[in-house]
């Protein structure tokens, strides 16, 4: 799976929302600055050529749609980011988290729960 840009990524989450659209339905959902249908497409394209989505053809105009689902992806940014940041440990990157406040002692208590479970 090939890394994405950040325009990618944020193109990306917009087609995993709508589930298939045409660039002109993507641009409303863009939320910092509005880009040209040009570059849009552009971006779309460049997705395609990535195997993220693909289309389905209607004259001359495509709607797209992912081939990649939000999920797989989510797991392999989450697997890179914890080799390349946290030496592959998740300890360490949950600890990390909970240092930074970004992660109460409820929902650790409620992962752990997910965790034993899981067994």
């Amino acid at each position: 799976m090939e890394k994405l840009t950040n325009k990618e990524e944020e193109i990306m989450r917009i087609i995993w929302k709508l589930e298939k659209a045409f660039v002109k339905e993507i641009i409303p959902h863009i939320k910092e600055q509005k880009l040209h249908y040009n570059t849009v497409s552009t971006i779309v394209r460049n997705l395609e050529e990535k195997k993220y989505v693909s289309y389905k053809a209607y004259g001359k105009t495509h709607q797209y749609y992912p081939i990649i689902s939000k999920e797989a992806y989510r797991k392999q940014f989450m697997n890179i980011a914890t080799k390349r940041f946290f030496d592959n440990s998740y300890k360490s990157m949950v600890s990390f988290f909970a240092k930074e406040e970004k992660i109460s002692a409820e929902e650790l208590r409620e992962i752990l729960e997910i965790i034993e479970n899981k067994k």
